[in-house]
């Protein structure tokens, strides 16, 4: 039997590699230091520079304030072999966009209210290749209240960048026996409810039920959002939130680590309108 239950709903630590955060920090000094009129009318900040999700929406769909966004010579840095990209030699970058949703990975519940965080002043999107197990990181910074790409680095995945977890979700993703010995005996469920729109409802649903509410999957890589949350390797929880673009898709898969040591889904909340 399944119970509905009413309640209310709710709603940088990051460490770069060391040779990156010099160069980085070098080329911020020269940019202070020889800022023409034209690149200060580049960094004229816009409504989504507030919060960075609306900004890189922005950056991700209009080629012109890319190029505006973008420190050249762009530092890239291609499994730590270092090189620059000149602005004739940049190609539009779509970022997610091109795609039906984005992901988002988080330890914990309270690190999601990151992502309305206005005090942000430095921010990281991330590629994970899952089956290449290699990640690609672009590097923002708030200057002068505009959000800016100061480098780009593609290097192996490590184990500080969720490994452990990434090559579970991929068979998880693609292996459909063994999702199913990985989901929880009772499932916990979230979802609108349809009666009253500031109200959410809650189930228990056997693992049976499973494959009747599974959302769509990334199977070959996921995006990610690091606004300054700690994703740390000896976590016992991960939380994968799937958003789509302009279709009103929210999931969010809730795992936890067991006594086992294995991956399990406990939690699955349907937001989708």
């Amino acid at each position: 039997m399944v119970l509905l239950v009413a309640c209310n709903g709710r709603k940088t630590d990051i460490d770069p590699f060391e040779t990156l955060t010099s160069l980085m920090d070098s080329t911020r000094i020269v940019v202070e230091d020889t800022l023409s009129i034209e690149e200060e009318e580049k960094l004229v900040p816009v409504k989504a520079d507030e919060i960075f999700d609306d900004f890189i929406l922005s950056f991700a769909t209009d080629s012109g304030l890319q190029k505006k966004r973008i420190v050249f010579p762009l530092s890239f840095y291609d499994n730590n072999l270092p090189r620059k990209i000149s602005e004739e030699e940049w190609v539009f970058d779509p970022l997610f966009t091109n795609q039906r949703f984005y992901t988002l990975l988080f330890d914990k519940e309270e690190q999601m209210d990151m992502v309305q965080d206005t005090s942000l002043s430095s921010v990281q999107f991330e590629w994970i290749e899952m089956k290449t197990h290699a990640v690609k990181k672009y590097y923002f910074e708030r200057k002068q209240g505009a959000w800016l790409l100061e480098a780009i680095n593609h290097r192996p995945l490590d184990n500080s960048d969720n490994e452990d977890f990434i090559r579970f979700f991929l068979r998880f993703a693609t292996d459909t026996l063994f999702q199913m010995q990985r989901v929880a005996p009772l499932l916990t469920f979230v979802t609108n409810d349809p009666d009253d729109e500031f109200s959410i409802l809650e189930a228990n649903i056997e693992k049976e039920q499973w494959p009747a509410f599974r959302p769509e999957l990334p199977t070959e890589r996921l995006s990610n959002i690091n606004y300054g949350q700690h994703n740390s390797v000896s976590s016992s929880t991960k939380i994968l939130s799937i958003k789509g673009l302009d279709n009103g898709l929210f999931h969010t898969l809730f795992f936890s680590r067991r006594n086992n040591g294995n991956w399990m889904l406990y939690k699955v909340e349907d937001l989708s309108n």
